[in-house]
């Protein structure tokens, strides 16, 4: 063997090992041998000894069982059963409505059903035990499993390890390996000055060719029959992949996607919508207004119906809002606030043709930046128009969208908007608790009669960012938008 076919680490571990030929070498004694730190330096020069017939490698596997994440609480806190149980002990009143009274309904459950299978019956809402004497010392048993963790699984009593791998995130196996080395006939002939260390050079550059240092250096060689390894292939970025899967429902569900531009007038962004011309949602510190353009024409019909509307509520049986009403405001030009904006003006150009449309598109706040807002972010809009549209029909179609996205359990309770009558709060069930996803109503008819409309109209909408935080698990809606590549490539397929 050419001393320079060997690389560095190999030569000084070949050499390190030579030093007796009947011993085989644990990793911590080479890591100390060769002073080296890092473990990987010693198993790939271990590897590459084996590989070219110098060492012999003899590797041991074992499983090793440790702590998960509820077996780490159940440290600090106590086991679920032991918790109950002690409080069963201390309690007069050991029925099950205080039980639920005093742990959280994911605790209580799957609780009760430990300690009866420890033989603690529930008779008429009252906890009863038959031998309390049993169940102190199953307890304790298990308590003092999981505090002499981590340990070998053949170390361990069977029927509490086969216990413990039933109950979820309590415990978790871990494969270990060890590897010993000792060096062969081969190894023990290659000479001390062939183990001598030199400078290898990986990359040839124009500098090196350029001097005469090539002619007698060291050049490490590589193995092309080797497999390369899989570089990182692309996928969608989890916001996109998010959209596009909610397109894929609204598609599914029978509705037609609408895409409108981003600059509207306060006309048609918030006085078709009937919000007041006064309204705080209309001030610079809530709006982005522009410069350019500053107005934008708006037909004068339009613009006489909105007034009419604002200030005494024209024929549709509304008392209107009264005050001032100013065609300048409402040709003012702006970002839209929300994807309504658009969906109304698909609305006015279609007034007598059913429909259902959705939208998710970009829309801009003047939101100082934290942890939950954005100037910039998405919104998630469906609009039903046609004859018979009622609430028990807009109730069903959000129950049917959450459930083909993932969220099965929805709930409405009535909210109030300017622009829907009656309104409604969507709430859906998430890792056990209720969400507010967005809002929903039927158009008022302040909103619809001024453009021709003479169905109902039904409207719901949601922020797209929270549903994403909620998909994702995050608890910062900026790391939606920063370029973690690592972070991305972890992130589920939706």
């Amino acid at each position: 063997m050419e001393g320079h076919a060997l690389l560095n680490p190999e030569r000084r571990m070949l050499g390190v090992i030579q030093g007796d030929v009947a011993k085989k070498w644990t990793l911590e004694e080479i890591l100390q041998a060769c002073n080296w730190q890092d473990q990987a330096i010693a198993v790939t020069a271990g590897h590459g000894l084996t590989n070219k017939k110098l060492a012999k490698t003899k590797e041991t596997s074992s499983i090793q069982i440790r702590l998960a994440n509820e077996g780490a609480n159940a440290i600090e806190n106590g086991l679920l059963e032991a918790r109950l149980w002690n409080w069963i002990c201390s309690t007069d009143e050991a029925t099950m409505q205080n039980l639920q009274q005093s742990f959280e309904r994911h605790e209580a459950g799957p609780g009760v059903g430990l300690l009866k299978r420890l033989g603690v019956s529930l008779e008429a809402g009252k906890f009863v035990v038959a031998d309390a004497d049993v169940v102190n010392a199953e307890i304790a048993k298990r308590s003092e499993f999981i505090a002499g963790l981590p340990a070998l699984e053949q170390s361990l009593d069977a029927e509490l390890l086969e216990h413990f791998k039933s109950r979820r995130n309590l415990i978790e196996s871990v494969i270990t390996t060890s590897r010993m080395w000792n060096v062969t006939v081969a190894g023990n002939a290659v000479s001390s000055q062939q183990l001598q260390e030199s400078e290898m050079i990986s990359e040839i550059t124009t500098e090196l060719l350029q001097s005469e240092n090539w002619r007698d250096a060291d050049y490490r060689s590589f193995d092309v029959t080797l497999p390369s390894s899989t570089p990182a292939s692309g996928r969608s970025h989890p916001m996109q992949a998010l959209i596009e899967r909610i397109r894929a429902t609204f598609l599914e569900m029978g509705f037609s996607e609408i895409v409108d531009d981003y600059v509207q007038t306060a006309g048609w962004n918030m006085d078709a919508l009937f919000i007041p011309q006064d309204h705080p949602a209309r001030e610079m510190q809530d709006t982005f207004y522009l410069d350019n353009p500053a107005e934008m024409d708006i037909p004068q019909n339009i613009l006489d119906a909105w007034q009419e509307i604002h200030l005494n509520g024209g024929d549709t049986g509304s008392t209107g809002w009264g005050g001032s009403y100013s065609n300048e405001v409402s040709k003012r030009g702006l970002l839209r606030t929300h994807t309504t904006v658009n969906t109304i003006q698909y609305l006015s150009r279609n007034p007598d043709k059913a429909c259902r449309v959705f939208a998710v598109d970009r829309v801009f706040r003047k939101e100082a930046i934290d942890r939950t807002h954005l100037p910039e972010f998405h919104q998630i809009e469906g609009i039903i128009m046609e004859e018979g549209a009622n609430l028990q029909m807009l109730v069903t179609t959000l129950k049917t969208f959450y459930a083909k996205m993932g969220c099965p359990e929805v709930r409405v309770r009535p909210a109030y908007f300017p622009y829907t009558e009656p309104s409604l709060e969507v709430e859906v069930k998430w890792k056990g608790k209720w969400l507010e996803l967005g809002g929903a109503g039927i158009f008022r008819p302040e909103v619809t009669e001024p453009l021709g409309i003479t169905t109902p109209v039904l409207a719901w909408g949601m922020g797209l960012e929270r549903l994403a935080m909620l998909v994702l698990g995050l608890d910062d809606i900026r790391q939606l938008y920063i370029s973690d590549l690592e972070w991305l490539r972890n992130q589920p397929i939706l």
